[in-house]
């Protein structure tokens, strides 16, 4: 199984809402979602929500393509502008600190027109396990 086939699968909030992780490197992820009307909210922009789980799937990716379990401990998130129905939003996180036990990594989110939307910082914690997977794609 592939780092991206066990991220994708194994979030099954985030496959619920249709996120999708569609690019995986070490050190690099990409996730894609379309917003849908379940994502909106009562002020009929997307939620905060679908941002952060848009933007979080792609910093577990980051976080564990060296191969060791690593949980997300902190996470800020701000939002600059609002997506509305039918919006493709993009988050693209890279690692800034390949830290042996906190790495850190900076995670954009932007819309089809290449907008930015929100930006969130990720701070990890690996453990002392591994995360097994047969290549990153």
């Amino acid at each position: 199984m592939t780092l991206k086939e066990r991220i994708s699968g194994g979030d099954r909030f985030a496959r619920s809402i249709g996120v999708e992780l569609t690019e995986v490197r070490e050190g690099y992820a990409r996730a894609e979602l379309t917003v849908r009307e379940d994502h909106l909210n009562a002020a009929g922009a997307c939620q905060g929500g679908v941002y952060y789980t848009l933007a979080d799937l792609a910093f577990a990716a980051v976080a564990n393509s060296h191969g060791i379990m690593t949980l997300g401990i902190s996470n800020t998130i701000t939002f600059m502008q609002s997506a509305h129905l039918g919006d493709r939003l993009i988050a693209e996180c890279t690692e800034q600190i390949d830290h042996y036990k906190l790495p850190y990594c900076e995670i954009k989110v932007r819309n089809q027109e290449g907008a930015l939307l929100a930006c969130m910082t990720g701070l990890g914690y690996r453990q002392k396990k591994e995360f097994p997977f047969e290549g990153l794609m």
